[in-house]
């Protein structure tokens, strides 16, 4: 099956290059039909070298590709990407790497010989290994997520992680469920419109590495925002969900 692995990014001048680096590496050991693959850089509105460092990386890897999307916003950067795919499995990971790329194969095989719909890497597992992860954002993700199991009675452990793949077929259902919050709240949809749809769902449990000094999220602005898309898609659930 081939598949995308789209990286959102927003001014990452810094990483940009040696992260993707990694990724392409990795890939290549393991895929090395590279006809099967792409990484697709998302770029949504930065404003430093992001977009010409990722365009001249470009150049040079064929297996890269950059889609520039002008307004900021992961989901949106998220959703413009896969629309224009046509890869049998989509999905992202964050450009930090901090879920161990050993689990990409453990996503791939899930969807591919096992046939689920959708996988997520999840920190709240109990076979997980949290690393560096900082008290208050442990706290607030513990929060988060049973603010969601309760409010919108959803079984998923973890949906803020970012690293999740699922079957292109799969999206425009999703897309149609509810799935469409343009910021950060849209991997979380994914989630819950899949269980509202019954899909086949993967609960993939990770290494998970904290890079604090990258991060740029602000945990109380995103908490109100969160739970403003939370009423939101609450209304949209079906009645026979």
């Amino acid at each position: 099956m081939t598949f995308d692995v789209t990286i959102p990014v927003l001014n990452e001048e810094a990483t940009l290059a040696a992260n993707v680096g990694i990724l392409h590496q990795f890939l290549s050991g393991h895929f090395p039909d590279k006809s099967q693959w792409k990484i697709v850089i998302a770029d949504n509105g930065s404003t430093d070298r992001t977009a010409a460092i990722a365009a001249e990386m470009q150049q040079r890897i064929p297996e890269l590709q950059l889609v520039k999307v002008p307004e900021k916003g992961v989901g949106l950067a998220l959703k413009t990407s896969w629309s224009q795919s046509d890869a049998d499995i989509v999905g992202y990971m964050d450009l930090d790497l901090a879920t161990d790329l050993p689990h990409f194969l453990e996503a791939y095989r899930a969807i591919a010989e096992l046939d689920y719909d959708i996988v997520y890497a999840s920190r709240l597992h109990p076979k997980s290994k949290v690393v560096n992860r900082p008290f208050k954002r442990e706290v607030a993700s513990r929060v988060f997520n049973a603010m969601l199991k309760s409010y919108l009675q959803v079984g998923f452990s973890d949906g803020m992680c970012g690293f999740k793949f699922l079957k292109r077929q799969v999206y425009p259902e999703l897309y149609q469920a509810g799935a469409q919050n343009n910021g950060w709240f849209f991997s979380t949809e994914l989630l819950v419109t899949s269980e509202w749809l019954h899909k086949k769902i993967y609960e993939l449990p990770v290494k998970w590495t904290d890079d604090v000094s990258s991060s740029k999220v602000e945990i109380w602005p995103l908490a109100k925002r969160y739970i403003k898309a939370m009423r939101e898609l609450k209304l949209k659930k079906p009645k026979h969900a």
